[in-house]
This record gives structure tokens, C-alpha cells and sequence, in this order.
């Protein structure tokens, strides 16, 4: 009887464990995406260093072979967003998460009157913060050869 009611408690503690950690997990995807919005919207958008900055890590490193590696490197491409492109806008088509990844599908606008580009933004997260970065980008073509779209 002993040994049952022993077994019964360690399966209980097992599934409340899981729970808590489904939900702890579940909590933190939904921070980690919250963050990368509100980071890309006041980096892209608003280019504001300043307010993108807190969204940083300790280190940040970047994987898109055009742009300089960590912070400083991030801040140099917000300076030249504002000096050659002040009037582009992004819009977030849609935020997928997995563990410490935030990956947002973007419709990103240069210069008004243009269609812009597909790009596919990839982020890593360590406690909730940006520390790591990869990009695929597309132009979208004046004409396509399905009817799809690409957003």
C-alpha cells in the first residue's frame, strides 16, 4: 500500500511538473515574441536606437554578411536607415516562436510607392533578450508566376 500511494505521488509530482513547465515555456515563448515585435517595431520603424537597445543582450551577433557584427554594428545600420531611408516602414506579417527563437515574417517598404521586399527575420533569445540574428531577403517582383502572393 505504501509503495502504491509512493508511485501515485511521484506520477502526480511528474505531471505537475510538466504542466508547470508547459506553462513556464508557454509564458516565455509569449515574451520572447512581445519583445521582438516591440524591438523591431522601435529599431525598423521608429529607428530608435536608443529605445532598441534595451531589447539587447550582453552580445549580439549578426549573421547577415552586409551588416557589422554586435551592437555597434546594429546601431551604424539604424543610423543609415535614418539617413538614407527615413521614410521606410515595415510590417509584420506574421511572429512564429520555438524555444529561444522568434522568427517574424516582414513586408518591408524602403521608399513609399515601391513593393518593398519579403524578408524572413530570425532571431535568438537568452533570458527574454536579443543576442543573435539571421535574414533571408526577397524583392518582390512586379510580376510573379502563380498568383500566391508572398505574404
Amino acid at each position: 500500500m505504501k509503495k502504491n500511494i509512493s508511485i501515485f505521488v511521484i506520477i502526480i509530482l511528474a505531471f505537475v511538473t510538466h504542466i508547470a513547465y508547459g506553462l513556464t515555456s508557454d509564458k516565455q515563448l509569449e515574451i520572447n515574441k512581445r519583445n521582438v515585435v516591440e524591438f523591431y517595431n522601435v529599431a525598423i520603424n521608429q529607428k530608435n536606437f536608443e529605445a532598441a537597445k534595451t531589447y539587447f543582450g550582453p552580445k549580439y551577433i549578426q549573421h547577415n554578411p552586409t551588416a557589422a557584427d554586435g551592437i555597434e554594428g546594429f546601431k551604424a545600420f539604424i543610423q543609415f536607415l535614418r539617413d538614407n531611408y527615413p521614410y521606410a516602414h515595415s510590417e509584420i506579417k506574421k511572429v512564429f516562436a520555438e524555444g529561444d527563437y522568434v522568427i517574424l515574417h516582414v513586408h518591408s517598404i524602403r521608399e513609399p510607392g515601391t513593393r518593398g521586399r519579403a524578408i524572413f527575420d530570425l532571431f535568438r533569445l537568452e533570458n527574454g533578450k536579443i543576442v543573435e540574428h539571421w535574414d533571408a531577403v526577397q524583392d518582390i517582383p512586379e510580376k510573379s508566376a502563380n498568383s500566391n502572393g508572398m505574404f
